[in-house]
């Protein structure tokens, strides 16, 4: 029976040829991401060897065919590998169609698992478009869709949500509507209550400088007045100069960002390294990190596995109805 305190926790080890599988050996290694869950990890068995020796670990990789009794051990590391990819050495620092095709295996292999409620989060280590690229797959990626999913970043006591992500912003100024602020503030309320957050402060920032347009007149306040109307705590629109910093003084517990820069800025500036990324409105907890493949500095020993190891605590928080950790 699955600890409600200390959940399964899933994790895709993210590309094979990138430092998905280094950080994430190095993750489990600090003996932390137990502390709060208890680890699964969906790839290569022989993808994790390789990351563990050139991590100067210790710890013996686990494979497994199917899902069984975890060993729930710092110094084991249990790896699902149904395989998907061939033991045969693939290499390094470059896309590939067979490292692709693995990924998506992997990814379907992970929602199977959340969807039958065998682990209680996801978490994805750095996957390459690349790869999936090359073999038609790039579909497996979840991606945020204005008014069904959102993307947060956290780092510190700054946390941002995003009512659009890869969006011109002449078509940010053309889709905001009161019924969007009011879905994307149900959502992240709701999240934030699942999470076990007891205040739930979300201010929404203005489009314009100084929250000072049409936009906020006639989409952004409205739809923060019907929120509000349903026991929302949401304030706003608030002047976005000013917003990421009050949030991180704690006036607030979340920020909804307006589009990708506003909320992607403040975040990287505030603190890059160990920020991690939850995608709110997906079929179950969901988080992964905010920096790529590095293929340049694959096996040298020179991977930050921070934002890796904050994705797998906050996967474990989160899912146990605890809220953040106290220090990512």
């Amino acid at each position: 029976m699955m600890d409600p305190h200390r959940p399964v926790v899933g994790t895709v080890i993210g590309d094979p040829a990138g430092i998905g599988p280094e950080v994430v050996a190095m993750a489990l290694t600090s003996g932390r991401v137990h502390a709060c869950s208890v680890p699964l990890l969906i790839g290569s068995a022989a993808a994790m060897e390789r990351a563990v020796m050139a991590t100067g670990g210790t710890a013996r990789v686990r494979a497994m065919r199917s899902v069984e009794p975890l060993s729930d051990d710092p110094a084991i590391i249990d790896i699902l590998d149904t395989g998907a990819l061939p033991d045969d050495d693939l290499p390094l620092g470059e896309d590939t169609a067979r490292g692709g095709e693995a990924t998506a295996q992997w990814l379907d292999e992970m929602d199977r698992l959340a969807r039958d409620g065998t682990i209680a989060a996801t978490v994805l280590a750095p996957i390459s478009t690349g790869s999936l690229k090359q073999v038609g797959k790039l579909s497996k990626v979840i991606s945020p869709a204005p008014g069904e999913t959102y993307l947060v970043l956290v780092t510190g006591p700054l946390r941002v949500a995003h009512l659009t992500d890869h969006m011109p912003l002449r078509q940010v100024c053309e889709i905001i509507t009161p019924d969007l602020i009011l879905r994307a503030l149900r959502a992240l309320d709701a999240a934030m209550r699942g999470w076990g957050l007891p205040r739930r402060r979300i201010a929404v920032a203005g489009l314009n400088p100084h929250a000072a347009g049409s936009e906020e007149l006639d989409g952004i306040a409205p739809g923060i007045e019907r929120a509000r109307a349903e026991g929302i705590d949401a304030i706003g629109p608030e002047s976005p100069d000013a917003v990421f910093r009050q949030c991180i003084e704690g006036r607030y517990d979340m920020v909804l960002a307006m589009y990708h820069d506003q909320g992607h800025i403040a975040v990287k500036t505030w603190g890059f390294s160990g920020n991690s990324v939850i995608m709110v409105g997906a079929p179950y907890i969901h988080v992964s990190v905010a920096h790529g493949t590095a293929y340049d500095i694959v096996g040298t020993g020179k991977a930050d596995p921070a934002m890796m190891l904050n994705a797998m605590r906050i996967g474990g928080t989160l899912a146990s109805g605890a809220g953040f950790p106290d220090d990512v």
